[in-house]
Order: structure tokens, then sequence, then C-alpha cells
């Protein structure tokens, strides 16, 4: 009888454990899916993304983990193409039966993604992206970690405004991204009276700018925000200063810094990029130092975007108690007023999911490396 009685009980403690077990949550690992473009015109952008994020997970799991779990990253290639991403989505969230989402890189293939994860209830962490469209209306299972492009934008034109805002021209991607950032241009110059010069616009995962070039040169502006990946920019800008040499060029932080400069070569010198990470050389900001260290050498912006993406992640994961559940983990990141990963800070609450408005300015300098 007592045997027996044991034998029910431990049927019963494992059932149980099983019963109650989260998605994506086993004795010895979270895993965490991620859909991102690693291959195409836009490929350095999710390998960099991912690159600064394993960074960290892998300095968690060299310290055993988050209460005695290791983090288990499954990154699919989407090639920045809205169909892949949903696909891509479906297969993490239905075979890989993942934890939660994290660092998809791009509008397009976060919205497709979106009525999928919001469907299934999994949340989607550190999207790159600063549309509206993951920010408004309000998703409960959406957790942006970057400022948006309304906020970059508005500090781009904020500081072209001493200059004057009458002849400042826009090039936007044909896309959800571009259509979000330039709303967000449209938006910033209309506080101050003004509208852009003269609109151009390039398709996603093109370098073909002939059309874009011919348009926005004939305007003659005297600079041009442009809202596109890094490829399409920096043949834009190599064309534009063939034929406009004094045009200065603005890019929000989703060109992927170091990506342009590295497209653009001595053509880089004097074109400007709105930034919302810290500058990733910086010895005074300690998560910078820290990304910086562990990247022997090989940081970018986008390295550290990730790097800061996967703190937060990992911070929620740890708020979430020993046996976490989406549920427990969307409650413990929103509910977590201030975040401080060091020096760079996020905060969420029940009703808001925007963990960060921080935007810096930086110029690609003559010797290609990059100044604030």
């Amino acid at each position: 009888m007592k045997i027996k009685f044991w034998l029910a009980m431990v049927c019963g403690c494992v059932l149980g454990s099983q019963a109650f077990a989260e998605a994506g949550v086993s004795a010895k690992e979270i895993v965490i899916g991620q859909s991102a473009a690693f291959s195409g015109a836009s490929g350095a952008l999710g390998t960099h993304l991912k690159a600064g994020a394993e960074a960290y997970f892998k300095l968690v799991n060299d310290a055993g983990g988050v209460n005695g779990r290791k983090i288990r990253l499954v990154a699919l290639d989407d090639a920045y193409e809205p169909a892949r991403a949903e696909k891509n989505t479906r297969e993490l969230i239905e075979k890989e039966n993942v934890f939660a989402l994290f660092g998809y890189v791009g509008t397009a293939t976060s919205n497709a993604a979106m009525p999928i994860f919001s469907e299934a209830r999994v949340p989607f962490v550190g999207p790159y992206s600063g549309a509206e469209s993951l920010r408004k209306p309000f998703n409960r299972y959406i957790f942006n970690i970057r400022a948006s492009y309304v906020d970059e934008t508005a500090a781009i034109v904020d500081y072209l405004k001493p200059q004057g805002l009458k002849r400042i021209g826009v090039l936007y991607q044909n896309d959800a991204y571009g259509q979000a950032g330039l709303q967000g241009v449209e938006q910033a110059m209309s506080k101050h009276g003004a509208a852009p010069l003269v609109k151009g616009t390039i398709e996603r995962n093109s370098t073909d700018v002939a059309k874009a070039v011919a348009t926005i040169s004939a305007a003659k502006p005297e600079a041009v925000i442009i809202v596109s990946a890094y490829k399409g920019s920096a043949a834009f800008i190599r064309e534009m200063k063939k034929v406009l040499p004094t045009v200065d060029f603005w890019n929000v932080s989703f060109v992927g810094s170091n990506e342009l400069r590295d497209e653009l070569k001595e053509d880089g010198h004097g074109v400007a990029i709105s930034q919302v990470v810290p500058f990733p050389w910086s010895d005074a900001v300690s998560v910078a130092k820290e990304h910086r260290q562990v990247m022997d050498g090989k940081q970018s912006f986008t390295s550290l975007e990730g790097f800061i993406a996967a703190k937060v992640l990992v911070d929620g994961l740890k708020r979430a108690g020993k046996e976490p559940t989406r549920e427990s983990f969307v409650a413990a990141l929103e509910n977590a007023s201030k975040i401080d990963v060091g020096g760079f800070a996020v905060s969420f609450s029940p009703k808001n999911h925007n963990g960060s408005t921080f935007v810096d300015l930086s110029i690609i300098s003559g010797n290609g490396k990059f100044i604030r």
C-alpha cells in the first residue's frame, strides 16, 4: 500500500508539473524566438541585432541562467519580407513553442506578425522599429524598448529649425516603415508651420533610386531626411551627391549606422543619423562599456540595441518568478516603473509599453568614425 501511495504521489506530481508547464519553459531552458533579416539587402541589421542579444544571453547563461534555466534563442531569417515573417512567427509559436518573441527587424514584418502573436498572447519584446503601428492602439503583448520614429524625426527637425525648414526634402521607403517615418517628419514640421519641400520613394530591398534622385534634386533641397534601409539610403546619397554636392542628409536609426557608413565609404562624410541607444564607444555609459568589452571591438549601434533589449527581456524573466508564465512575464514588465540596464533606463506601465524616448544625434566623420 505504501509503495502504491508513493507511486501515486510521484505520478501526481509529474502530471501536475506538466499541467502547469508554460510554453517554452522547461527545467533547463527558456526558449525565445526571433524572426529577422539575416540575408538580403537588410541582412546586416538582423545579424548585428542578434549578435548583441546573444552576447548578453551568453553572459547570463555562463552565470547559471535565469533561476537555473539557460536562454536559447531560435532565430529564423525573413529577409525583411512580411510574408516570410508571418510564416516564421507561426513556426516559432506553433512548432518551436517559444515562450516569447524578440528582436524582430522592421515595421512591415512586425505588423505581419502582430495578429498571430496577439491572438496567441505571446509577448513581443524589443522590435527594431519605431513605428506608431506598434504603439497605437495599445497592445498588451508588445514591449517597445527604443524611441519612436516620431521622437526621432522631431529631434532631427528641431535640430534643423534654426537653419530654416523651407527647403527640406524626404526620401521614404514605400512601405509601412517609410510611411511611419514620413508621417513623423510631417508631424514635426507642421508644429513649426512647415511641410516637406519635396518627397520621393524607394521600394523595400531595392537600390533603384534614379526616379527619387531626379524628383528630389529638381527641387534643390538644402537637406533630405531619409527613411530607408542602409543599401537604398547609400545608393540615394551617392547619386544625390553627384548632382547636389552641398545637400545635407539625415537618416533615422533604422538605417543601420555602421552598415550605412560601410556602404558609403568616402561618401559618408557629413551624413547624419539619429540614434535611439547611447554612443557605443562611450566610457561614460556603463551598458555601452560592458557591450564593447564582450563584443571585442565589433560593436555597433545595432548590436548595442540588441544587447540592451536582451537585458530588458532577462530582467522581465527574473521579475516573472521562479516558474515564469507568459502572463507573469507581461505583468512583471508592465509593472516595472524603471529598468536601468546600466546608464540607460526603460520604464513601462499597465497602460504604456513604450519604454524609452531617448534620441541622440550622430555624424559620420571624414575618417569614417562617428561623432556626436
